[in-house]
């Protein structure tokens, strides 16, 4: 979701200006500042955002909104105290904890992270990887030595679906765009999603334009079919030096104002994404899970493990939470609230 989707608070917010949290500013002879946090500006954001941009907490922080990387590296460079970044960043980053009980997570398919291809996936040479991306690339990766049981060529491309096809066989699409392609094949299939599809038709109303046959893969479907586990794919992580537990309840408040807002949330980026708000409030409690819960924990340790045997990561260390060990999701009866 962009950041003018998600940015307007609601004039009826109150502002619990009292309370806000600061940090100490070095070169500000002794002002101080609003605590940073950067968030990515995808849909799949914003239930977590939702308190901080159009709730209760609006105007408390100094938010700043990006694609998945910068935001890792925002947080790498001092940018910001907190930022939702892709989870393997998490492994290449020093000095930070993890905020439990919330994440972007999906147990089965995600519909918004997917490999589109001009032939079947297990014959293609060179895959093109959206540089917003860095979780889920490393995925990819993981999906084509083990599962698709191929070694192409990979290379790196700006997040311009058409363009990626026209210079490799299969690309790799993430975000709003990639959830799409994904409505645009299910109004073309005239069936239910599934892990793999394939279409053909007129080249100029494809869900990639200029292509007359496309298939297409949900990475999470195949990284459940590979493993047996869900996926986590980004989390909230923040500097040792800045987290308390007053920042982490209002990050906790602000999921849950979220999640009790779907369908407003759904509402408002159907206008700015012109897709319907029932398809956008279905990928928002059907295919997104924002809790980190023992299962999704699961998936992100054997990820990890992975990725480090893979040589993607110098080595899979443990997760280090604010406050706790390992969380077992206090908010997952809010989280799943949705869905009932």
């Amino acid at each position: 979701m962009s950041c003018s989707a998600m940015g307007k608070a609601s004039q009826a917010s109150v502002a619990r200006l009292a309370s806000v949290l600061y940090l100490w500013n070095p070169e500000g002879e002794g002002h101080l500042k609003k605590l940073r946090i950067s968030v990515v500006e995808f849909l799949n954001t914003a239930p977590l955002v939702w308190g901080f941009t159009d709730g209760p907490l609006a105007g408390e922080y100094d938010l700043s909104f990006a694609v998945p990387s910068q935001c890792a590296e925002a947080l790498r460079r001092g940018e910001v105290d907190v930022g939702i970044i892709p989870a393997i960043e998490y492994q290449r980053l020093q000095d930070v904890v993890t905020l439990p009980e919330m994440a972007i997570a999906s147990k089965r398919e995600v519909r918004s992270l997917l490999v589109v291809a001009k032939k079947p996936i297990e014959l293609a040479r060179r895959i093109a990887l959206d540089t917003s991306s860095r979780s889920t690339a490393a995925l990819v990766r993981l999906l084509a030595a083990k599962h698709w049981r191929i070694s192409p060529e990979f290379v790196d491309a700006a997040p311009e679906p058409s363009e990626m096809l026209r210079e490799a066989d299969a690309a790799l699409v993430i975000g709003d765009p990639a959830l799409r392609i994904s409505l645009k094949m299910d109004a073309l299939s005239g069936k239910a999603p599934s892990g793999e599809q394939c279409c053909q038709g007129d080249p100029d109303e494809m869900p990639v334009p200029g292509f007359e046959t496309l298939y297409v893969y949900d990475v999470i479907h195949q990284w459940r079919q590979m493993t047996g586990k869900p996926a986590v794919l980004a989390i909230w992580v923040a500097r040792q030096s800045a987290v308390t537990p007053e920042l982490f309840s209002d990050f906790l408040s602000s999921k849950a104002y979220g999640i009790e807002h779907v369908r407003e949330i759904a509402e408002a980026a159907s206008i700015k994404l012109d897709l319907p708000p029932r398809a956008l409030e279905l990928y928002l409690t059907e295919n997104i899970h924002f809790d980190l819960d023992e299962e999704n924990l699961a998936g992100l340790r054997l990820y990890f493990d992975m990725a480090a045997a893979a040589g993607l990561i110098p080595r899979a260390r443990p997760i280090e939470f604010f406050g706790a060990d390992a969380p077992a999701s206090s908010a997952k009866g809010a989280g799943q609230a949705a869905r009932r």
